[in-house]
């Protein structure tokens, strides 16, 4: 069973070593690419909380960017195009080398929070002691076997993935709502208090895990 790991890389050890410290209201989100090449792994950025053609200016003077364009603004955000340095294409080897797939990065103040993916429990502690000897610093935050991609991924239980997959099929979540709490509780035999809560839960779940940036990630309840 696959295993993911949730760390911590100081920026210093990471992208972005001197243009993210020099900005502590940026928000970092990496825009996942499938590619086999690793130039390609981390292409898009999209970068909010600064003045977008100054921090792209700071980003073409980071020694770990070798070139850098904005491509596209949308609603406080701009969007990214980077070419990394050698030095992060060779980083960025030495993590696939390592048996670690990239599922998500964001960075927030001075710090980038990695998901890590490998097959194998026992290749976990390889991969720290690879880095270990290299000096790249990071902190494992926790490690989890995911049940399935959109349950745990987000940090939800199996309870709260059923509750809010069975709303959206229902209506529960349309304007106007096509059914209602007691509908979507007979839907599930439980209660429709076990309802409210599963969906609270649920939502909040999702929004610490896909869209907030840096915060300690909260154990999942049901």
């Amino acid at each position: 069973m696959s295993v993911v790991a949730d760390i911590t890389v100081p920026a210093t050890s990471f992208l972005l070593s001197e243009a993210l410290p020099s900005n502590p209201d940026v928000t970092i989100e990496v825009e996942r690419l499938a590619s086999h090449s690793t130039e390609w792994v981390m292409p898009f950025l999209w970068v909010s909380g600064t003045d977008f053609q100054s921090f792209r200016d700071q980003m073409q003077a980071d020694p770990t960017v070798a070139d850098v364009d904005v491509i596209e603004e949308i609603d406080g955000s701009a969007l990214y195009m980077v070419t990394w340095s050698e030095d992060i294409v060779d980083l960025i080897t030495d993590i696939t080398n390592q048996h670690a797939s990239i599922l998500d990065a964001k960075a927030r103040v001075d710090e980038w929070r990695l998901k890590l993916r490998f097959a194998l429990d026992e290749q976990v502690p390889t991969f720290q002691e690879y880095f270990a000897e290299r000096t790249r610093t990071f902190e494992v935050n926790k490690l989890y076997h995911p049940d399935a991609p959109q349950q745990r991924e987000y940090g939800l239980t199996p309870e709260q993935y059923d509750t809010l997959v069975t709303a959206v099929q229902v209506g529960y979540f349309d304007v106007p709502r096509q059914s209602s709490m007691d509908d979507l509780a007979d839907e599930l035999g439980v209660s429709s208090n076990a309802v409210s809560q599963r969906i609270r839960r649920g939502c909040a779940n999702l929004i610490r895990h896909a869209l907030t940036v840096g915060d300690e990630p909260v154990e999942a309840r049901e």
